[in-house]
């Protein structure tokens, strides 16, 4: 955005392009750099498969996004005009999605906190005991907020994130649409699968009536 316009001969982009940027932006300050190095307590083994598939998809995402902001979507302040009431309803769901996919991600992580702390006491009364130690996975269902209907309000949340991302952008922007199909498409089968898993782990009467990614229905 700061090279391709001049490129492309455009002078000055408008603001709407500048407030999808930063929204983009913050989303991975977030994913990418202070929930991976700063809030997680541990992170699980990925295979260098899935991370590379992972990579791959952020870096061509990031690209048709960049080039549509940059040069090839608005160009100038008349092709945001009429918009306003969609800008605005677009941030709120941007906005609202954000801080779910946050408080639910932390939830998650809370558990892994509160685990570690408990097997550090254990750690210490085995010490003190001569007892071996040992290391324990803990699972839980949690019970709080949009847990209570989905399992994976998480990636709900990511999915109306997007969604307004989406709206900002108009209909027009195929790069948000793009990224909103394959957000839904590889975090759906996820969560149905994680589903069966929970079922399998904590029995059909812990899980309750709690769908998988969308409440009440799926």
């Amino acid at each position: 955005m700061f090279t391709l316009p001049q490129k492309r001969g455009i002078e000055k982009l408008p603001m709407g392009n500048w407030l999808m940027a930063a929204l983009f932006t913050i989303h991975y300050l977030n994913r990418a750099i202070i929930t991976p190095l700063f809030l997680n307590p541990s992170m699980s083994p990925i295979h260098i498969g899935v991370w590379l598939m992972a990579f791959l998809f952020q870096i061509i995402n990031g690209i048709c996004i960049g080039g549509w902001l940059a040069a090839y979507g608005p160009v100038n302040a008349n092709d945001w005009e009429g918009r306003v009431h969609f800008i605005q309803f677009g941030m709120m769901l941007f906005t609202a999605g954000l801080i779910g996919n946050i408080f639910h991600d932390d939830e998650l992580r809370e558990i892994r906190r509160a685990a570690a702390r408990d097997q550090k006491r254990r750690e210490a009364e085995r010490d003190e005991k001569g007892e071996s130690k040992s290391v324990e996975k803990v699972y839980q269902v949690p019970d709080v907020a949009l847990f209570r209907f989905i399992l994976y309000p998480h990636y709900f949340c990511e999915w109306l994130e997007w969604c307004g991302f989406w709206m900002i952008g108009g209909v027009g922007c195929v790069p948000a649409r793009s990224f909103v199909i394959n957000e839904i498409s590889t975090m759906m089968p996820r969560a149905v699968q994680g589903k069966k898993w929970y079922v399998e782990r904590f029995g059909k009467e812990k899980v309750g009536n709690r769908k998988a990614i969308i409440p009440g229905l799926l």
